[in-house]
């Protein structure tokens, strides 16, 4: 008879629960150090606090000099770089530099100030990524430039544990990063997986919940990490564009195939908006999403059905 095995654990700066079905503790363990080593690799590739990681090599060599990267580095980036194009900017992997302008550990007391801003604004922009995949280099034409995978980094490294654990023969599960969920089979008793909206009004209460059997879901909030300055707050999901936080979607919860695909849409709608974050999604048949506003107003793409509660 076939059970539900779980485990938390910390792992690229965020919290990560491993849900799976199998037989026995022994075999459900084995998979998940399985599944966790995969997770660390990914770390070990992508993170850009590690000195020694591929990412923190082509900050450094930033306005140098081209740095050769592996293979599953250069075709992430290949990935992030067509959706910049394709979300006119939305989505840019360059916004790492503006990590010491907005600080989100509740030190930050005033905004920047325009001047900051446009500086910092000087070192973002994808089109200042160069690919060579001949040579298989990666480098940034500006010295200090710097990309960033802390937006999908975490939800390719869901996506990547699924499909070792699927590999290996395992028929259902979540991998769930921090709110980034990679989802496939059923539960013992046939039952899909349930996937619970939460209010960004009400942290505590679930407004909705939507079945997914094989899959992303990933929600991007601007409720749970933000400065506040003056009693006003300001997310962490910025503007690449003018580095500024955006302002009027206060949650935006995606499905998609793949959870890195689902982790880009999510961080672009809440930067386009609500009117325009819907209608690019409409563009996309194997994508739904539900956002809500700061009001607490629900909107959904075409062809999603929610279970409200």
């Amino acid at each position: 008879m076939s059970s539900i095995f779980t485990r938390s654990f910390f792992l690229m700066g965020c919290h990560f629960d491993l849900t799976l079905v199998a037989d026995e503790v022994s075999v459900a363990d084995r998979l998940m150090e399985g599944a966790i080593a995969e997770m660390k690799r990914i770390e070990y590739l992508l993170s850009e606090w590690i000195p020694t990681t591929p990412v923190s090599i082509v900050n450094a060599n930033a306005g140098l000099q081209p740095v050769s990267v592996p293979d599953e580095l250069l075709q992430l980036t290949t990935r992030a770089l067509n959706f910049s194009k394709l979300t006119d900017g939305a989505f840019d992997i360059t916004l790492a530099g503006l990590n010491q302008i907005w600080i989100y550990d509740g030190t930050m007391s005033r905004v920047p100030s325009p001047a900051k801003l446009k500086e910092a604004i000087r070192y973002v922009g994808y089109q200042q990524v160069q690919l060579d995949c001949e040579k298989q280099t990666l480098f940034l034409r500006q010295k200090k430039m710097k990309i960033g995978f802390g937006s999908i980094g975490k939800a390719y490294a869901a996506d990547c544990a699924k499909a070792l654990l699927l590999a290996q023969g395992v028929e259902a599960g979540i991998v769930n990063a921090s709110g980034d969920m990679a989802v496939w089979g059923v539960q013992p008793d046939g039952k899909p997986w349930t996937v619970g909206i939460v209010n960004p009004l009400n942290k505590e209460k679930v407004f909705a919940t939507i079945p997914i059997q094989d899959g992303a879901v990933v929600t991007s909030g601007t409720y749970e990490k933000y400065a506040l300055i003056n009693n006003k707050k300001y997310s962490h999901i910025i503007d690449p564009r003018t580095g500024i936080p955006t302002t009027e979607i206060a949650s935006v919860t995606v499905f998609a195939p793949k959870a890195e695909m689902a982790n880009g849409i999510s961080t672009s709608i809440a930067v386009m908006g609500i009117q325009t974050g819907l209608h690019f999604v409409n563009q996309i048949p194997a994508v739904r999403c539900v956002i809500v506003d700061h009001a607490g107003n629900v909107f959904t793409s075409n062809n999603i059905k929610t279970n409200k509660i």
